[in-house]
């Protein structure tokens, strides 16, 4: 296991990958499937309960002093992204199933991480309070923005998505955060010392709706539209955009002169693309039968890059205790 933490691989990531092992192996069917669907709705909501009272209002206001970081991190996020999601899928479109093709513009307009960009912008010495406010920022606008962004982008190619997706978002996603957020005086203490509580809550809902997705998409044939080779080629093409980001946000950074903890920020949360939003977000947009393709390309860019930023923000680190300074990337 301590070779594997090297690498960037943890328990999380072995649980998702179990997951959605048993997704394919024994999915789950009838009255049974309808049962999870509501432990999973009710648990996401919970999430993002959570997610309300622990937000600290302050630390954000904070973030934002740094306006020009905050601009270009919400820019790429949601306008170099997408951008460049239409241009690989234009690329890659002929290699790629209908709903894989769907599955990386829905990605590419998903908000960026929060727990880990922050820690590892925190592990290589950057500018914390900055990639607090940028992750928060941009999940808060991304739940309606992401839903906005998809049904464009759908649009314009002749494709909807769900008719009740906005109330779902709503009643699921919005209005808890806003109930915890308003609750927050109260119950923001003990949310805070309990992080274990909000790690289990994050976590399983995750996996709950890795389960729920990938089941409901073995019993619709799933995996008779997908052969091997076009995993491999989503893999690839996955691959690809995500060093695409990487390198745009390691130039941009030193195109623009920052400073080497406000360039972390961009990196990490330029870069990265949050599954505990973009999942939520999906089972509201999209029909349960292909959802499982949908969230396939998020599903692999998200281990991918945790796998690359584990690596980057573990050499960084090991730069920043030699040098006794913050590492020059």
């Amino acid at each position: 296991m301590a070779f594997l933490k090297r690498l960037g691989i943890d328990t999380y990531m072995l649980l998702l990958i179990a997951t959605v092992v048993l997704g394919v192996v024994l999915p789950v069917r009838g009255i049974f499937a309808d049962g999870l669907k509501q432990v999973t709705f009710w648990a996401v909501a919970l999430l993002f309960f959570l997610y309300g009272a622990k937000l600290n209002a302050a630390a954000v206001r904070a973030g934002l002093m740094n306006w020009r970081l905050q601009a270009l991190t919400f820019v790429v996020t949601y306008a170099m992204f997408p951008i460049l999601g239409l241009a690989i899928t234009w690329a890659a479109g002929p290699l790629l199933t209908p709903e894989t093709r769907l599955g990386i513009l829905f990605l590419s307009v998903l908000p960026s991480t929060v727990q880990s960009s922050i820690a590892f912008t925190s592990m290589v010495g950057g500018n914390v309070p900055a990639a607090i406010c940028a992750a928060s920022v941009s999940n808060l606008v991304g739940v309606v923005l992401t839903p906005v962004l998809v049904t464009v982008i759908l649009h314009q190619g002749g494709a909807t998505v769900q008719g009740d997706a906005a109330v779902k978002i709503a009643m699921q996603i919005l209005l808890p955060f806003v109930i915890g957020q308003l609750l927050r005086r109260w119950i923001g203490g003990w949310v805070a010392r309990h992080k274990t509580l909000t790690m289990v809550v994050d976590r399983g809902s995750i996996l709950l709706i890795v389960y729920s997705a990938f089941s409901a998409g073995t019993v619709a044939g799933l995996w008779h539209v997908l052969s091997p080779a076009d995993l491999v080629t989503l893999y690839l093409v996955v691959v690809a955009f995500l060093a695409l980001a990487m390198l745009a946000m390691a130039g941009l950074g030193r195109a623009t002169g920052m400073a080497f903890e406000d360039r972390a920020v961009l990196f990490f949360c330029g870069s990265t693309k949050s599954l505990a939003s973009g999942l939520p977000i999906a089972t509201a947009l999209f029909p349960a039968a292909t959802l499982g393709a949908v969230v396939l390309p998020t599903m692999l860019y998200h281990l991918s890059q945790l796998f690359v930023c584990a690596v980057v923000a573990q050499r960084g680190a090991a730069r920043l205790a030699g040098e006794g300074a913050p590492a020059r990337a």
